[in-house]
C-alpha cells in the first residue's frame, strides 16, 4: 500500500472518488476514472470498497454510482456537532445585538440554515431552519466563498443561475467577486436587501482545519436598526467568534 507523506495513497485516491461527486449526481466507472486520473480498474475496486461501507450506492438500472446514505448519515453527526459548539455564540450575539442570529452550512452552490436565534423584537426574519438559498444572495455564503481559492470562486459563480431576488441583487459576476474580495479583506461579509427587501445581514465563516469555511454564522435585522456603524460593529464581533470556533475546530 502506498503512501505519500503521512498519507495512505489508497485513501487519498477514494476520497477523490468521494470528491467527484461535488458537482455530479451519478457516475458511471469510465467517469469517476476519468475525473479522478486513477486507472479503470483501480477506480472500480475502490468504487467496490466505497459502496460496501455504504459511502457510495449503485443505482440497480443504469449501473451508475451516487453518494450513499452513510455520508448523509456522518454529515448528520457533524452538524449536529456543530451546532453544538456554535450554540452558546449564537446565543451571546443575540444577547449583545438583539438580532436574529443564524448558523448555515454549505450544500454545493447553497447554503442551508441550520440553526436559529429570534431576536426579541416583534420583527423578525422570515428564513428558518432547512432554508436553502444560493450562496450568492447570503452573507454567510459571501463569507464562505472569501475562504476559496479564485479558481474556485470562479468555478461558483460560473454555475450558478444568477437570478434577482430583489432590485438590489447583484447578478453581474465581477461585481459579487468584488464583494467577495471585500469580504477577505475586513473577515466578513454583508447582504444588503439582496435576498429580502428591509433585510440586512452580516455573515463570518467558521474555518476548519485546512483553513476552508463550511459553516458560517449570519447576524439578521431591518434596515431601520441595521446602520453602518452597527454593520460594522457586529462584523469585528463576529470574526471575533468565528476565529474561536475555528480554533476549536483545530484552525490556527
Amino acid at each position: 500500500m502506498g503512501k505519500e507523506g503521512n498519507t495512505i495513497q489508497s485513501v487519498d485516491r477514494a476520497i477523490e472518488i468521494l470528491r467527484s461527486f461535488e458537482h455530479n449526481e451519478e457516475l458511471g466507472v469510465t467517469e469517476i476514472s476519468k475525473l479522478t486520473n486513477l486507472h479503470k480498474s483501480t477506480a472500480f475496486n475502490l468504487i467496490s470498497t466505497l459502496e460496501k461501507a455504504g459511502l457510495l450506492s449503485k443505482d440497480a438500472n443504469s449501473g451508475r454510482y451516487r453518494l450513499g446514505m452513510e455520508l448523509f448519515r456522518l454529515g448528520t453527526m457533524v452538524n449536529s456537532n456543530i451546532r453544538k459548539i456554535c450554540e452558546p455564540y449564537l446565543q451571546m450575539l443575540v444577547d449583545e445585538f438583539s438580532e436574529t442570529v443564524n448558523l448555515v452550512a454549505r450544500n454545493d452552490l447553497l447554503v442551508i440554515y441550520l440553526d436559529k436565534k429570534d431576536s426579541p423584537h416583534s420583527m423578525r426574519i422570515s428564513t428558518e431552519e432547512g432554508t436553502r438559498l444560493p450562496m450568492y444572495i447570503t452573507a454567510v455564503g459571501k463569507a464562505m466563498m472569501s475562504t476559496l481559492s479564485d479558481d474556485e470562486i470562479k468555478n461558483i459563480l460560473k454555475n450558478v443561475r444568477l437570478v434577482k431576488f430583489t432590485e438590489n441583487t447583484l447578478t453581474d459576476r465581477e461585481a459579487i467577486r468584488l464583494q467577495i474580495q471585500s469580504a477577505r479583506d475586513s473577515g466578513y461579509a454583508e447582504d444588503l436587501q439582496e435576498y429580502e427587501n428591509g433585510l440586512t445581514c452580516v455573515g463570518a465563516p467558521i474555518r476548519d482545519h485546512t483553513g476552508r469555511a463550511n459553516y458560517a454564522i449570519s447576524v439578521s435585522g431591518p434596515n431601520s436598526r441595521m446602520t453602518k456603524e452597527v454593520r460594522k460593529k457586529i462584523g469585528d464581533r463576529l470574526v471575533e467568534l468565528t476565529a474561536q470556533i475555528s480554533k476549536k475546530l483545530g484552525y490556527f
